[in-house]
């Protein structure tokens, strides 16, 4: 196996730190990113369904561009939603990130509860494959 690298982006080393995990892992031209979730870079939830979504978003772009990569780099998306009624505003918000054909692969599901911790309603999951 190639040699992993944890992706660690200014900001988020609490998470890496205190929760014990990697905001993505980079193993040769692949990054794999953890689940990102609406939440800001002092771990506060931000408040409001679409201000939550576009932190994920940005939480999600912030760690691919410390991997090296851009979100026109993704090519799978894992998305989990604890109120699939968000979905028409969440594809509205992704399609503002997601701009590149074709279009990366998506499975969106259902979960009861995302972090932990009540009030998060989406978090996103990615991998991205960097050009040779």
């Amino acid at each position: 196996m190639k040699e992993r690298k944890a992706v660690v982006p200014a900001g988020m080393e609490a998470v890496y730190e205190r929760i014990r995990y990697a905001p993505a892992v980079k193993v040769g031209n692949t990054i794999y990113v953890s689940g990102q979730v609406g939440r800001d870079e002092k771990m506060q939830l931000v408040e409001g369904r679409e201000a939550q979504t576009v932190q994920a978003f940005e939480n999600l772009k912030k760690v691919l561009e410390a991997a090296g990569a851009s979100l026109s780099d993704v090519v799978d998306l894992t998305t989990f939603h604890t109120d699939m009624r968000d979905l028409p505003l969440f594809l509205e918000i992704r399609d503002r990130y997601l701009t590149t054909h074709p279009m990366p692969a998506w499975t969106a599901i259902g979960a009861h509860m995302l972090g932990g911790t009540a009030g998060y309603i989406v978090e996103i999951k990615a991998v991205a494959v960097l050009p040779d």
